[in-house]
């Protein structure tokens, strides 16, 4: 049986893109199929029923499911009556999302944050680590800004969570008419002048 046995064409397209999207999302495609499939699929599944349906090795299955559980984008279940572990991914999309959010910024960010914190402190010795730092200081203060703001939004409740996002092009001109009635689009303009 080959996967397109296993699964519904819409289900199929969903898991093989997963795939795809994978190694530019710097998980393996092993990864993205496991994930994808436990996210469409309407019961929770254990690691045979994964490898059968995916046509993996049960060892790629069970290292690809301790990645997702690490990320926190799958949980372990038990069934009454069943000794297997079975696995689920959250069935609220905006839980996934915060998940995900915070595993890549624990990840990635935070030591980016780190390590610009510790050039900062640093004293600057010629013109070239002058500008080198203050590039710097933008970067961080461009980044602790966003991360600020994420810590905002995580505050939310989903519902006004999505309703700040629906908001978007209102809140640019919103701030574009601020902008045009102080006059600091007039002097941003001449910036770049």
């Amino acid at each position: 049986m080959s996967l397109q046995d296993h699964l519904p064409p819409l289900s199929r397209q969903f898991v093989s893109h997963f795939g795809e999207m994978g190694s530019r999302w710097g998980i393996n495609r092993t990864v993205g199929q496991i994930y994808a499939l436990l996210f469409v699929s309407p019961r929770a599944l254990n690691a045979d029923e994964i490898a059968e349906t995916l046509e993996f090795s049960r060892s790629n299955v069970s290292m690809g499911l301790k990645e997702l559980q690490s990320w926190r984008l799958v949980r372990m279940k038990h069934l009454s009556g069943d000794r297997r572990e079975y696995f689920e991914s959250p069935a609220d999309v905006w839980e996934i999302f915060r998940h995900l959010a915070e595993e890549r910024r624990r990840r990635e960010i935070e030591p980016t944050l780190s390590m610009l914190r510790m050039a900062l402190l640093e004293q600057p010795s010629t013109d070239e680590e002058r500008h080198a730092q203050e590039r710097m200081r933008q970067m961080y203060d461009l980044i602790d800004r966003l991360m600020t703001w994420f810590d905002d939004v995580q505050k939310l409740a989903p519902e006004t969570a999505m309703q700040l996002m629906g908001m978007g092009s209102a809140v640019t001109r919103v701030l574009e008419l601020k902008d045009r009635v102080t006059g600091r689009a007039a002097a941003r303009a001449g910036k770049e002048a």
